[in-house]
């Protein structure tokens, strides 16, 4: 897998915020979690930023979870060697030690600013606080219209596909992969994450970063709106029944049941969806030097009704200009609740001590390097 990866682990949807902050790390796997605390422009990020990169300048492996209210700040960093996670516990994702003392142990911030400097302002921050959830819903309203023509989109790209032949190609892929595998009575895991995200810069994408050490890709090219969540839960169910871990990257607009992307870490082997709005071309794919790398290209436009397709080709166009409508009303709504969030950041930030803040995060790396590198967790 590649050295330094990037990610969303919750994302803006249908269904709101949505958070798979769960999957990041399990108790049992972790040796430590740090649930960090503060508010808004207490460097945060910042911290976790300066963590991440600290033992990524070791040639550690480490995975940067990103913000999906502003994806140029983190959320979270993995140190995948050392099974350490360090997450912003604070809301909308809010995160509290599960197992205090013997995993979790807490980073409060909050013991670094001047209150009474930050009270000063309570009732602009109030105020500001309250105009950036308006934001937000009206962002949401726009999302959950933008996802009734998804949709429709969905079902006619449904109604014109060739199921019986995508089966087949179904079929053959799990013969090529686990045709030698067995069945396991100790069945594999599966993390869920969001390889992109709609954000207020619009829908970013992270996918190549997931890629590197991958040995054999399948690029599966679909129009926007079609749904082969069968073809990746058919994947994702197989390796899962022979003991393999994977991760599961969802789609924003279904974050339930649309997986996109499929990464089996120990098969080097991934499955990846594209499209206009999370596109890669095989030469954007990393490759380590010295080691071959297998690239399948499907194009499920293959195994559709191109009559069918080519009858509702009007209405399908009609269709995608709608939906690229809203979802742009989504990410400007987005946009206005970031900037506003930034002025209640910009609130915050004369009042913190970042020279003692930057000191604890130097105190806190000393002390993760004591906690002994394993294997590469999946």
């Amino acid at each position: 897998m590649s050295e330094e990866r990037h990610y969303f682990p919750g994302n803006n949807t249908p269904l709101v915020f949505f958070s798979y902050y769960e999957n990041i790390l399990g108790q049992r796997e972790a040796n430590k979690i740090i649930c960090v605390k503060g508010g808004p422009g207490s460097g945060k990020s910042t911290f976790l930023r300066r963590i991440g990169k600290h033992f990524a300048s070791m040639g550690e492996p480490v995975d940067h979870l990103h913000c999906s209210a502003d994806e140029n700040s983190l959320d979270g960093v993995v140190l995948r060697r050392r099974k350490v996670a360090l997450i912003d516990g604070t809301s909308p994702h809010v995160t509290d030690p599960v197992t205090p003392g013997a995993v979790d142990m807490i980073v409060n911030l909050g013991e670094y600013w001047n209150e009474e400097g930050i009270a000063e302002n309570k009732d602009e921050i109030i105020d500001l606080s309250e105009e950036t959830s308006r934001w937000y819903r009206i962002a949401y309203n726009y999302l959950n219209a933008a996802e009734s023509v998804y949709r429709s989109l969905e079902e006619i790209y449904s109604d014109a596909a060739e199921k019986g032949e995508i089966y087949r190609l179904v079929a053959g892929i799990i013969e090529r992969e686990y045709g030698r595998k067995d069945i396991s009575f100790d069945t594999g895991r599966q993390k869920k994450f969001f390889a992109s995200a709609i954000t207020g810069d619009g829908v970013i994408n992270y996918l190549p970063t997931l890629l590197g050490g991958m040995n054999r890709i399948y690029v599966i090219n679909v129009p926007a709106g079609y749904s082969n969540s069968s073809f990746m839960e058919i994947i994702a169910e197989g390796a899962v029944y022979r003991g393999l871990d994977s991760e599961a990257f969802y789609c924003s607009m279904c974050p339930e049941g649309k997986p996109e992307h499929i990464l089996i870490p120990q098969t080097g082997t991934a499955f990846i969806t594209v499209n206009r709005y999370h596109d890669l071309e095989p030469w954007e794919i990393p490759c380590e030097e010295g080691k071959e790398q297998e690239v399948i290209l499907l194009d499920m436009s293959d195994y559709m009704n191109k009559a069918y397709l080519e009858k509702n080709g009007e209405l399908i166009e009609t269709l995608n200009e709608e939906y690229d409508i809203l979802l742009n009303k989504c990410i400007r709504n987005l946009a206005r609740a970031r900037d506003t969030h930034m002025t209640i950041e910009d609130m915050y930030a004369p009042n913190m001590n970042f020279t003692e803040i930057s000191e604890l995060a130097v105190q806190i790396e000393k002390e993760l390097e004591k906690i002994p590198a394993s294997s590469i967790i999946s």
